[in-house]
């Protein structure tokens, strides 16, 4: 009995595909991904930030600052995830 190859054959082609263009995508990355640092004063801001939203406009300067966190317990039976979500930004428009 033959073994019908025409449908592996175009799942295995549009997995192979998907796979080319992953491993593209990757190698054009490789060049601008910068690796990071972790700065402790930068840990410490976000670890001090209050839950929710906040925006401040400081009036000697002319820029917007914003915080937000959000930070939830979530539990499955007995396991029990933490997610602790902080971000900070700053928008700054200046005149020259």
């Amino acid at each position: 009995m033959p073994l019908p190859l025409a449908p592996i054959a175009g799942i295995a082609i549009r997995y192979g595909s998907v796979a080319l263009a992953a491993y593209a995508l990757r190698q054009a990355m490789k060049v601008k991904i910068n690796t990071g640092r972790t700065d402790q004063r930068a840990e410490d801001a976000l670890d001090d930030t209050d839950e929710g939203i906040a925006l401040h406009r400081p009036a000697d300067r002319g820029q917007t600052n914003a915080a937000a966190r959000f930070r939830r317990v979530i539990r499955w039976g007995r396991n029990a995830v933490e997610i602790d979500a902080a971000a900070l930004g700053r928008f700054r428009v200046r005149k020259i």
